[in-house]
């Protein structure tokens, strides 16, 4: 019985060693400080790099043509090439793009349909 009682203290202290190594080796992880990051300054949006009459979604010119284009050609308005139609369009898309404000005009006639792209408010392209 003595062996048992010698071999549990033995154990005992063992284990009490272990332990206290085990403290000694442990590494503590702690996890950093997250640092504050500025947020971006919000960015205004950018002035109109167009002027004269614009279109509305609707085809309406937001104010009197100027009379000076004669011929439907890259640069001119979005107001002229109403003029220049006689009509107004089918359909007018408005938006805001990378270059600013973009426009997408079509005219649908019999066996033709035409788009012509505006970029702040220049003739850009012709689809036909």
């Amino acid at each position: 019985m003595l062996d048992s009682a010698q071999s549990l203290t033995h154990l005992g202290a063992l284990v009490l060693i272990g332990w206290g190594l085990s403290a000694c080796t442990s590494v503590e992880t702690r996890v950093a400080e997250p640092v504050p990051v500025a947020a971006p300054a919000p960015r205004s949006a950018p002035a109109p790099t167009f002027s004269g009459p614009v279109l509305t979604g609707d085809g309406t010119c937001t104010g009197p043509v100027p009379a000076t284009s004669a011929a439907i050609e890259p640069g001119i308005g979005e107001c002229a090439l109403v003029r220049l139609k006689g009509k107004p369009p089918t359909d007018v898309l408005v938006g805001e793009g990378r270059s600013g404000r973009e426009v997408q005009v079509l005219y649908t006639e019999p066996g033709a349909k035409e788009l012509y792209f505006f970029v702040n408010n220049r003739l850009d392209r012709i689809v036909k």
